[in-house]
């Protein structure tokens, strides 16, 4: 059986590797250097926050409501099939992203910005709350290791989305990159959501 940790790493990885609108602007930060590091900080520790939330709420109905998890389950299983649907019209249907040649923004602004687009965000709550807490919590005991493996992932997906948009510019200025990572993505999220709702 695979470990608690790796088990939440690459969960998350997978979640948090859609080109959603929070990714799409730390990808912008990145490839302008513009105040990177805080912008990175900011969506790990929310990430942080939001994981050990949902990992401790769902912990509690699992004790007390069971049938409330079960519910759970099948809307993240929906919602991870929707998003890999969603996921698969993307690269079928693929966007340019090219960041604006604006003057630099202050940094309170650039956090305000990212602040809001992670938590005015509904799929943050259904992603990380309900359906990690969710998968976290069925591995009862281990399931603060599954939490481990999940932040080890945002921090990394963030810092290297962040710093490494730079040498990347060129190659996410193609359309192309972003169907087949947007591909990758639909095929990973319908296994999921497919794997979630078997369990």
């Amino acid at each position: 059986m695979a470990s608690p940790v790796l088990v939440g790493f690459l969960t998350t990885m997978a979640l948090i590797a859609a080109i959603g609108a929070q990714n799409a602007f730390v990808l912008r930060q990145g490839i302008r250097g513009e105040h990177v590091i805080p912008v990175i900080a900011l969506c790990t520790v929310s990430d942080l926050i939001l994981i050990a939330a949902g990992i401790a709420g769902v912990g509690a109905l699992v004790t007390t409501h069971p049938t409330a998890v079960t519910v759970a389950k099948i809307g993240g299983a929906a919602f991870l099939i929707g998003y890999g649907a969603l996921a698969a019209r993307r690269a079928l249907r693929p966007g340019a992203l090219n960041p604006s040649e604006e003057t630099p923004a202050r940094l309170v602004e650039v956090l305000l910005t990212a602040a809001a687009l992670t938590w005015l965000n509904p799929h943050v709550y259904l992603d990380t709350v309900v359906l990690l807490g969710s998968l976290a919590n069925e591995h009862r005991e281990q399931r603060w290791l599954f939490g481990a493996g999940a932040v080890a992932a945002s921090a990394l997906w963030f810092t290297g989305l962040g710093l490494g948009a730079r040498r990347l510019a060129g190659l996410f200025a193609k359309p192309s990159t972003w169907r087949v990572l947007d591909g990758v993505i639909a095929a990973v999220m319908v296994a999921l959501g497919v794997w979630m709702a078997v369990s």
